[in-house]
């Protein structure tokens, strides 16, 4: 005798809420002969089997991508817009409380930040899978022994084929990032950067952190006197891809398990020059 699927389960586990069962099915648990079947009113046979199954692995969360996962890490490509950990005006969607829920909807465990990326800028994030893993990678970025490595689009044209940037930083009233003007204020800033493109009055930079202030690489560049393209808050006049033209490309640090670890993410396309003028990077360049 037929009957629905939803009447089959009712009667498989008759002390089960309909609500309940109702998530099984939506929920992709429930299948027919093998197949998962999401309808409560689908005809199940008498010869049928019906079984309750592990809820699916939950996707990974759109916004992001995942580019390694390993007992000890992950690492991942944020887009801009996204904030990596919460503020007190944005608790809820940031790139950490997006992992934490994916994790713990495989029950796979909890997620700890390890460094940042502004809200406005893009690329590669490392997060740890426990205190250990943690201060162990936030230890190499103290002691300068991990490698990170951004591609930024800049107004102006930029004469020195490779450079370093050396100034001390500080917040303002607003907790804008500025470069100090005495010698004892603020944070000491250290940037290398290289030019892998020339356009007509824009420069394609890559640009490797020696030390990790916050905003370091926005409030440096804007103080050169070639503020990053779509930055309003340093002074750009121009926004043509509608948001801040940094990508973090590259990290490289000792994996707690033992070897090097080296991860790359490419810049979006949208940062090439429009009106190119040729490539010079100096000597060594790297692919970013």
């Amino acid at each position: 005798m037929n009957a629905t699927l939803r009447e089959r389960l009712h009667a498989l586990y008759p002390g089960t809420s309909g609500r309940r069962l109702k998530q099984w099915i939506v929920g992709g648990r429930v299948r027919v002969n093998g197949g998962v079947v999401r309808r409560g009113d689908a005809p199940v046979g008498a010869g049928d089997r019906v079984e309750l199954g592990a809820p699916p692995a939950p996707p990974f969360p759109a916004p992001l991508r995942l580019v390694h996962e390993d007992d000890h890490l992950l690492v991942i490509d944020k887009p801009p817009g996204l904030l990596t950990i919460a503020t007190e005006r944005e608790r809820e969607r940031t790139a950490y409380r997006l992992l934490r829920d994916w994790l713990e909807a495989r029950g796979a465990g909890r997620v700890f930040v390890v460094h940042r990326l502004d809200r406005e800028t893009s690329g590669l994030l490392v997060f740890a899978r426990s205190p250990a893993v943690k201060r162990a990678l936030q230890e190499q970025f103290e002691r300068r022994a991990a490698e990170r490595r951004y591609v930024a689009r800049v107004e102006g044209v930029v004469g020195e084929p490779e450079g370093t940037l050396r100034s001390r930083l500080a917040q303002d009233r607003s907790l804008r990032v500025r470069t100090a003007r005495g010698e004892r204020q603020g944070k000491e800033a250290v940037t290398h950067y290289r030019v892998l493109e020339r356009g007509r009055d824009e420069t394609l930079l890559e640009l490797a952190l020696v030390t990790g202030r916050r905003g370091q690489i926005r409030a440096q560049l804007a103080a050169l006197g070639h503020p990053i393209v779509g930055d309003r808050t340093h002074g750009s006049r121009r926004d043509p891809l509608r948001r801040l033209c940094l990508h973090a490309t590259r990290l490289e640090f000792a994996h707690p398990a033992g070897g090097r670890a080296m991860f790359e993410s490419r810049a979006p396309s949208g940062f090439r020059l429009p009106h190119r003028r040729g490539a010079d990077p100096g000597p060594g360049r790297r692919a970013s």
